[in-house]
Parts: C-alpha cells; sequence; structure tokens
C-alpha cells in the first residue's frame, strides 16, 4: 500500500484524484469546457475499504462507469480465487447501483493465462452479474495475451461498455503470462496510435458498437 501511495505522490496526487478542487469546483470546470467524465478509474484498494464516500464524490460528476484499471497485485491464482473476485466485484456492482453508477473492470492481459485449466476473464464474466458488472476492453493487453477483442464482443454483447483503443506497431505478445512488470514494460514502446498499426482497429471498433459498448478511449 505504501508503495502505492509513494507513487501517487510522485504524480502530485497528494490528496485525491480531483487535484485538490472541489469535485463541484471540478464539474464547473468540466461544463465550462463543454466536457463531461462518463467514466472513471479507481483502486481495488479504494473500492474495498473507501467505495461509499468515493462515489459519493464521484456522483457530483454525473460519473456513470467506476472501473479498476488493474489488480494491486496478482495473488488470485487459482479459479477459486477468480471466482471469488467475482463475488466481490459483484457486491461493489451492488454498491456503486445505489448510487447510480456501475462497477467495470479493466482488462490487462494476466487474465487469458490459465488457472487449474479455466481462462480467468471467462470466470470473471460469467461468475459476475451482467446487471451489476461490465468491463472495459484494453485492445492492446488483451492481444499481448493472445486473445480476440473481436471474439471477445461477439461471444459476450453487453458487456463490455467501454473500449481503451490503442494499437501496436507490431505484433505483441507477453513472454510469459503477462502477470509481472517485466513483461509489461517492453510492450510500451510498441504502442502506437490508433489506425498506425497492426491491429484490425476500424473491425474492432464496429465490432464494439455491434456488441454494445458506448464509450471509447484512447
Amino acid at each position: 500500500i505504501e508503495r502505492w501511495k509513494g507513487l501517487a505522490s510522485q504524480l502530485g496526487i497528494t490528496q485525491n484524484a480531483f487535484y485538490g478542487y472541489k469535485p463541484e469546483e471540478v464539474k464547473k470546470i468540466l461544463v465550462d469546457l463543454n466536457l463531461s467524465s462518463p467514466s472513471v478509474h479507481l483502486d481495488l484498494l479504494t473500492m474495498r475499504s473507501g467505495l461509499e464516500k468515493a462515489a459519493t464524490q464521484l456522483a457530483k460528476l454525473d460519473v456513470k462507469y467506476v472501473a479498476i484499471p488493474a489488480l494491486l497485485d496478482l495473488s488470485v491464482k487459482t479459479a477459486a480465487g477468480y471466482k471469488q473476485l467475482a463475488n466481490e466485484f459483484n457486491s461493489f456492482g451492488k454498491k456503486l447501483k445505489s448510487f447510480g453508477m456501475t462497477f467495470v473492470y479493466h482488462n490487462h492481459g494476466y487474465e487469458h493465462a490459465l488457472v487449474g485449466g479455466e481462462i480467468p476473464m471467462n470466470i470473471l464474466l460469467k461468475h459476475t452479474d451482467p446487471e451489476l458488472v461490465n468491463f472495459e476492453l484494453d485492445i492492446f493487453w488483451m492481444q499481448a495475451a493472445g486473445a480476440s477483442p473481436i471474439e471477445y464482443l461477439q461471444k459476450h454483447p453487453g458487456r463490455f461498455k467501454l473500449m481503451h483503443v490503442k494499437d501496436a506497431a507490431e505484433a505483441v505478445r507477453f513472454s510469459g503470462d503477462g502477470s509481472t512488470p517485466d513483461q509489461w514494460m517492453p510492450l510500451f514502446p510498441k504502442m502506437a496510435d490508433p489506425g498506425t498499426g497492426v491491429f484490425d482497429i476500424s473491425g474492432i471498433i464496429q465490432a464494439g458498437i455491434t456488441s454494445g459498448v458506448e464509450h471509447f478511449q484512447d
């Protein structure tokens, strides 16, 4: 936890992600610039220990989706562990629903490494309530794991409401299961602007539209 607090401090986040502003002030800035904030990322620790407090503030920005961008640690190593995580996601979704928001999980690739003969991403999709939990599809990390964004969009219509659109200058794959920083870091320089790399961006976006993705972000 202290390591993550230290990183936040280095990024200039000393109080919260409103950077010292009140939520109402942030809302006014967005309105003045004709912008909105349909989704935000919130870390797993905050979800577990301060979700209601965070949701109370985020509601003032008319946020619709609250996503965990990645697991803080990858201690979940079994199929049973991912099923337990899915139940926890359902509980997050239930709490957020009372604030008019939906819980979202953002994939990072390691969810496609087999555990006990099962694919964790499939476990999360199967054992989460569609009324409480949706997903943000990061097409770069999914393909780095050897999975197909288009196939997931087609097999699970309505489950992916957000899409993180990134391209790659060349084919990308994790050197292992994608669970450690030494596998992620070498791939960052291979990211490219959408439409300038090797991914079928137009095909993925069209599949996303058909599947029910509501927001696309770079």
